[in-house]
């Protein structure tokens, strides 16, 4: 699987990302062994990026892998571990908490930094993401958040997740830098990144997006939804050419836009992992590319 530096000066990332969102959701279970088994899946297919965030299973998903990891250490050399902060949600684990809130403020990004590293049980953080844009913070007092973190060397790199183009633009003016990326839905149900400037501001920064949620959160497979179905033939038809399956070709439309993102996987299921490694291996026509857009959107390109 092809390697590449998310920006200039790293991380440098494997292509697929394995999103852990759904490591407590799982229904074989979540003990440590369970766990373990989906980590070896991915680095045995080269997916070495783990996407976590602190909010992940009600704040236990960061637990649960560092349990794993805590029994294997070896296995922390062997990957880049990406989580979020920034997002307050009333839970078991948050009992103060009333309302769901963001909160980028400084304080709050060292005190999700110690919490983050405590429970994935490491030293260090491959890359830190500020999860969502705060309202109530100032980009000048997030960026001195994120720059402590790298100067105590706990956090190596940082990014955002889901920034419009101009909140990026202004937490960079702060920072002092372009933040290393902006992980951002995309898929063949949602394009906006496509059309709002993101990717290409990732373009014009030579930062790479992570592209979360590229099966459209399993909307793709809804007999319900016309545009899924519309979609899910043409991606029936392409995938029965190259023989994989239409998963295999939802993720190899994504990853061909030009930004080169890196493509954020989430399942429970080792086959699954295992095929979306596969789908690097796949790369579609131009035409293909434009087929798949046309049946998401029920037009042809203007």
């Amino acid at each position: 699987m092809r390697r590449f530096n998310l920006a200039p000066d790293g991380p440098e990332v494997s292509q697929i990302a394995y999103g852990v969102w759904r490591l407590a959701d799982d229904p074989e279970g979540t003990d440590t062994a369970r766990v373990r088994a989906k980590i070896d899946a991915c680095l045995e297919a080269g997916i070495t990026s783990f996407d976590h965030a602190d909010i992940y299973g009600g704040y236990t998903c960061e637990g649960l892998f560092g349990r794993a990891l805590a029994e294997a250490p070896g296995l922390r050399d062997s990957m880049e571990i990406v989580t979020k902060c920034g997002i307050r949600n009333p839970c078991a684990a948050l009992p103060d908490v009333e309302a769901k809130q963001y909160d980028t403020s400084a304080a709050m990004i060292e005190q999700c930094v110690e919490r983050s590293l405590q429970e994935l049980q490491t030293d260090r953080i491959d890359l830190l993401l500020i999860h969502r844009p705060d309202w109530l913070t100032s980009a000048e007092e997030t960026a001195i958040g994120l720059r402590r973190v790298m100067a105590s060397g706990k956090v190596l790199r940082v990014g955002v997740s889901n920034y419009n183009t101009h909140q990026y633009s202004l937490l960079e003016c702060f920072l002092g830098q372009p933040p290393a990326t902006n992980q951002v839905e995309i898929s063949l149900l949602h394009m906006d990144a496509i059309y709002d400037g993101t990717l290409d501001q990732c373009q014009f920064k030579g930062v790479h997006p992570m592209a979360w949620s590229p099966l459209a959160g399993g909307r793709l497979f809804d007999a319900g939804n016309e545009a899924a179905v519309r979609t899910m033939e043409r991606l029936t038809q392409i995938g029965a050419e190259y023989g994989v399956t239409p998963e295999q070709v939802a993720l190899a439309w994504v990853a061909m836009l030009p930004c080169q993102p890196q493509v954020v996987i989430g399942t429970n299921r080792i086959e699954r992992i295992q095929d979306a490694a596969k789908s690097t291996e796949l790369t579609l026509t131009r035409t293909q590319w434009f087929q798949l857009w046309e049946a998401a959107q029920g037009r042809r390109a203007p």
